[in-house]
């Protein structure tokens, strides 16, 4: 069954084809993705499967700026979980491209003069090419896993909580997450499920973890050492900070790389288009 989602991009078309006197429109379904030709019918927005989406929730979902909305049979519930394990809300943000996941209202992507596709992107070139086995800490939305595998071995993601899984299922741009038997997930902490790791098996790693008020100790020179032991010998680290030019990206930024320094990591340098930092082992 086609996985069916919208945001309110997608509505505020379809309402101003409706204003518009048109019998049908261009439409994608799912996020951006792909378009659908769909009728426009008295009660609703009829989709492929013939169900409508009634106009009075069209519009609702029209005034829903930060969320999405899978559509089942018709009917419509927001993409949000709440975590018993980490008492954090998970909810899928729109942009224009590939969506954003908030924790607690804190985006995970940055989607300011970018989308979180381009960011991805911007992530993966710092430490191209991704070959062999890669470690992803942070799965998120998969956005980097699906990235990452297209040109690695394989690929090992960790995640702490199902919730962000939850809405990763839901997400029209996550599904090769699930399907890509080239990737390998993981449930836990990462700072324990590294620990528990065979050294020397990555060549790649992209630690792109919370931020640092959510997950202070996946910054911590423990956890460095532990990514460090991991890794192979000349393989390559892209460490995702922040903003470097905020203020808390700056003192951020120097603690990471002297803690970096002292795990045992080289050629420590700063990545700014992708508010990073790269290291060498």
């Amino acid at each position: 069954m086609q996985l069916i989602v919208l945001s309110h991009y997608q509505a505020i078309e379809a309402i101003k084809a409706r204003q518009n006197g048109l019998d049908t429109i261009d439409i994608s379904l799912d996020l951006g993705i792909s378009a659908s030709t769909l009728h426009l019918k008295m009660d609703g927005l009829q989709l492929p499967d013939g169900n409508c989406v009634k106009w009075e929730n069209i519009q609702e979902i029209a005034e829903a700026g930060s969320s999405c909305f899978v559509i089942e049979n018709g009917s419509m519930r927001s993409i949000q979980f709440y975590s018993e394990l980490t008492q954090r809300v998970y909810s899928l943000y729109p942009t224009q491209g590939a969506p954003t996941m908030l924790i607690s209202g804190i985006p995970m992507h940055r989607i300011k003069g970018t989308d979180p596709h381009e960011d991805t992107l911007e992530k993966i070139r710092t430490i191209k090419p991704l070959v062999g086995n890669v470690l992803d800490t942070a799965t998120g939305l998969g956005y980097t896993a699906i990235e990452a595998a297209r040109t690695a071995q394989h690929v090992t993601t960790i995640e702490l909580d199902p919730a962000a899984l939850s809405v990763g299922r839901l997400n029209p741009w996550s599904q090769e997450l699930f399907e890509n038997p080239k990737i390998t997930q993981l449930i836990g902490d990462s700072y324990d499920v590294v620990s528990e790791m065979e050294s020397g098996c990555f060549t790649r790693v992209i630690h792109d973890p919370p931020a640092f008020s959510l997950a202070g100790d996946l910054y911590s020179g423990d956890f460095y050492l532990e990514l460090h032991r991991v890794m192979r010998n000349h393989s390559l680290l892209f460490h995702y900070i922040g903003d470097p030019e905020s203020k808390s990206g700056h003192s951020i930024t120097a603690g990471v790389v002297r803690r970096l320094e002292q795990a045992g990591f080289r050629q420590v340098r700063r990545a700014p288009k992708a508010f990073g930092i790269v290291a060498v082992k």
